[in-house]
């Protein structure tokens, strides 16, 4: 075997581990309301993710071709096989880190920073494609603003028309509502988040020459779906935790205004080709969910700790995959 083919191979396989811990890193933040509520038990709410998330996953592909294409030139990039590489390597490790500490961290900052980490140490600045980078860098900050606004608007449409019902009976009623908007929303998670390796994958197989199109083959879109579904079985509760109940104490009305708000956004993403965060749309709903209820009942120390690996998650993952290419070169 030679040396490119072994490269192409560790990739394929370091794309398919990020989409696994992707799975059951951010997992958590699209069934932690519908745990936190109670509107289903924890076992039930990760299969019923896992299921939308493969499904979510086979639909669509326009997100992976802007990973694919508007970072960076798969057809210029030099060393591309180690670059991919290490930004995959880059992501991984910070993904688990975050994981480890329970903290609601971005995948899409950690794979979009480390790429372009790794491909300025490989070539230089003037490798990326500053249009494209800023257009997804602008969709990133975009878009939990977005889902805060939406989730308060909504919320307080809630608020506004259910003012005269029986809160008990409401609850009760929306806590069945919101296993609707829970498997929404898994859904949307997996048209937007599987399609990160989706794209890095077909990256690594143009700039190693095995295929001459931006278009993702069928097989890496089938592949990247199954181990998200197979990672998002596995769950994450320690941020759960975080999402579920540290932001907010969460009922059934403010988790179904959080579960609608944050899918329009990232169902909006997916039919622009934007990845975006999960997470950070996500938690920005249950913040303007919590603004619009009460602004006491957020707790804001928790929300200020996720807001500050939102800004350092882009820099730091960058940072790392330069190191590591630099390293890996030597070898």
């Amino acid at each position: 075997m030679n040396t490119v083919f072994i490269i192409t191979l560790l990739i394929i396989l370091a794309g398919l581990a990020f989409d696994f811990i992707n799975g059951f890193h951010d997992t958590a933040n699209t069934i932690a309301t519908s745990v936190s509520t109670k509107a289903l038990k924890p076992r039930h709410a990760i299969v019923l993710a896992a299921v939308m998330n493969f499904l979510g996953a086979l639909t669509f592909t326009g997100v992976a071709k802007t990973i694919t294409s508007d970072i960076v030139d798969p057809f210029k990039l030099h060393n591309g096989g180690i670059v991919i590489l290490a930004a995959l390597i880059s992501a991984i490790i910070w993904n688990l880190v975050t994981w480890y500490y329970g903290i609601p961290s971005s995948s899409s900052h950690a794979i979009i920073g480390s790429i372009a980490g790794a491909a300025i140490a490989a070539a230089g600045f003037g490798i990326l494609k500053y249009h494209g980078f800023f257009k997804i860098i602008e969709g990133l900050i975009i878009s939990p603003i977005l889902a805060f606004v939406i989730g308060f608007i909504i919320y307080s449409i809630f608020k506004l028309t259910l003012k005269n019902r029986n809160l008990s009976s409401t609850n009760k009623q929306f806590r069945f509502i919101q296993i609707l908007t829970a498997a929404l929303q898994s859904y949307s998670h997996g048209t937007n988040d599987a399609q990160k390796s989706m794209g890095i994958i077909t990256m690594a197989l143009i700039a190693n020459h095995y295929i001459t199109s931006t278009a993702i083959p069928f097989w890496v879109q089938l592949a990247c779906a199954a181990v998200m579904g197979l990672g998002t079985s596995i769950g994450g509760w320690r941020i759960i935790k975080t999402v579920g109940g540290k932001i907010m104490k969460l009922r059934p009305v403010n988790g179904v205004a959080a579960d609608l708000s944050s899918a329009l956004i990232i169902f909006g993403a997916t039919y622009v080709h934007l990845p975006v965060s999960s997470t950070h749309v996500i938690s920005s709903s249950i913040l303007g969910v919590g603004s619009a209820h009460r602004l006491k009942s957020v707790k804001w120390g928790t929300a200020q700790r996720i807001f500050i690996t939102w800004v350092i998650t882009l820099p730091i993952s960058a940072l790392l995959a330069g190191i590591i290419y630099s390293i890996m070169r030597l070898f």
